[in-house]
């Protein structure tokens, strides 16, 4: 593959995983290689991040793909064992099938690897890493083709079990248990860590060798982290979420802080502006502004917890509520069969993640069926909390919009949003899904305007427009 169209096709995967990249900075770019010695990878690699990303959360993403663009070797590389690839292949089968013997590879290959953990050396890891993956990687796949697997080398290697021989090594003559015991548990922590990414880095240019770098980067690139799917996230993604949600709040509150003050004496009035420019020859010595109209709304948030939805809601009141000096008053009601208000739970200071465990398990949520029913829910919202909406109010509905086949009670609901200043239903499942099995999206969409909301980004994006 010529150097451009590389790049082309590495800016076009940056886009695809949802890295915003223009034009431009892919110009600038080209133009930081013409200057580079492209020899140099790392160069490269810099070059390009100095000019493509522009928030940390990006780089992870980033590297997967560069990796894969633009590998560190091609095939086995250079040092790669001399072992003939059928001998390799029956390695590999055994191992994956859980047949065990004596191996002279793996033991020399676990004795380099030993030496360049206790050194801390990268080069050396990513050596015993090339190597490993040539010899062991390959699986069966099919009848008659294979494919790489991280797992059959991480099982020939072994690392885990080198920790007690590392931490004697060097502790020797000192006292266990103590400090310097969990500084080096620590260490050897991070450099295992950084050996299995070296492994799976390793596998991936394999299988984009084998296949291409296109196929592999849709499967194997996590999308960064403001557009990952909210109900698709692994606990370890909701960690990272919830950490992301306050920086998010905050730039946020002072993008909306902005706003506000510039909208302090109204937008230009441009046609009257113009007009009375007339009178100086065309110069707008006096400019006019509309008449500003400064308003700060009530959140009412009517949100389904049942445990489909339950993440989505949480990270949407998270965010509401990181952002309630941005509302007049907020206030949220729940349900699943079952509704009430748990407003109290979220007071200021209290933890987002501790108030919904709380919220889920003191709060009247169940009624008889513990399944979602917003025709009850809507029901019972409008008899017993009648004040609740009003011409001030910004009605949020946060769902599925999956009924279980019960009753909608959309007049009612339609008199709920007639009543509030703006309504809204956010969706977190994609629209292609919507009146699939028991959805009933688009019955709700024609009283509330329903929009899918899936990420943080499409979240924040339609919180700064409600505030």
């Amino acid at each position: 593959m010529a150097l451009l169209e590389r790049h082309v096709g590495f800016l076009d995967a940056l886009r695809g995983a949802g890295l915003p990249v223009s034009l431009a900075e892919g110009l600038d770019a080209a133009r930081a290689l013409t200057i580079l010695d492209l020899v140099d990878r790392e160069a490269v690699r810099a070059a390009y991040a100095a000019t493509l990303v522009k928030r940390p959360t990006h780089r992870p993403v980033f590297d997967t793909l560069f990796d894969l663009w633009f590998p560190s070797a091609v095939g086995d590389g250079a040092g790669a064992p001399k072992t003939g690839g059928d001998d390799d292949a029956e390695r590999s089968d055994a191992r994956m099938l859980g047949r065990r013997g004596p191996d002279p590879v793996a033991d020399a290959l676990r004795a380099r690897l030993f030496d360049v953990l206790l050194e801390g050396d990268e080069a050396g890891m990513r050596q015993v890493v090339r190597e490993a993956v040539a010899a062991y990687g390959r699986a069966p796949a099919g009848p008659t083709r294979q494919t790489w697997s991280a797992y059959a080398v991480g099982s020939a290697l072994d690392p885990r079990t080198l920790m007690a021989s590392l931490l004697n090594a060097v502790l020797a003559g000192e006292q266990r248990g103590g400090l310097a015991e969990r500084g080096a548990r620590r260490m050897f922590e991070d450099r295992l860590a950084a050996l299995q990414d070296m492994i799976v880095t390793e596998v991936r240019r394999r299988l984009a060798e084998d296949d291409s770098a296109e196929r592999v980067a849709q499967v194997a690139v996590r999308p960064p982290l403001e557009h990952l799917d909210i109900l698709r996230a692994t606990r370890r993604d909701m960690e990272e979420l919830r950490r992301a949600v306050h920086p998010l709040a905050r730039r946020l509150a002072t993008r909306l802080t902005v706003k506000h003050k510039a909208g302090r004496r109204g937008r230009l009035d441009f046609r009257r502006t113009v007009r009375a420019s007339l009178s100086t020859g065309g110069v707008p010595v006096r400019t006019f502004h509309r008449p500003r109209r400064p308003h700060k709304p009530e959140l009412v948030v009517v949100c389904d917890v049942s445990g489909s939805v339950a993440a989505f809601a949480q990270f949407t009141l998270l965010l509401a509520y990181a952002l309630r000096e941005q509302f007049s008053k907020v206030r949220v009601f729940a349900f699943i069969d079952n509704l009430d208000e748990v407003t109290d739970y979220f007071a200021p200071g209290a933890d987002i993640a501790e108030a919904m465990e709380e919220m889920t398990s003191t709060a009247d949520l169940v009624w008889m069926s513990g399944r979602t029913d917003y025709g009850r829910a809507i029901e019972l919202f409008a008899e017993r909390y009648p004040d609740a909406v009003g011409p001030k109010t910004a009605l949020l509905v946060l769902g599925d919009a999956r009924s279980n086949y019960g009753q909608l009670a959309l007049p009612t609901l339609a008199e709920l949003v007639g009543k509030a200043r703006r309504a809204h239903w956010l969706n977190p499942e994609p629209r292609r899904d919507w009146d699939s099995g028991d959805s009933m999206a688009s019955a709700f969409d024609r009283v509330v305007p329903m929009v899918e909301c899936r990420n943080l980004a499409q979240l924040a994006a339609f919180i700064e427009d409600l505030a």
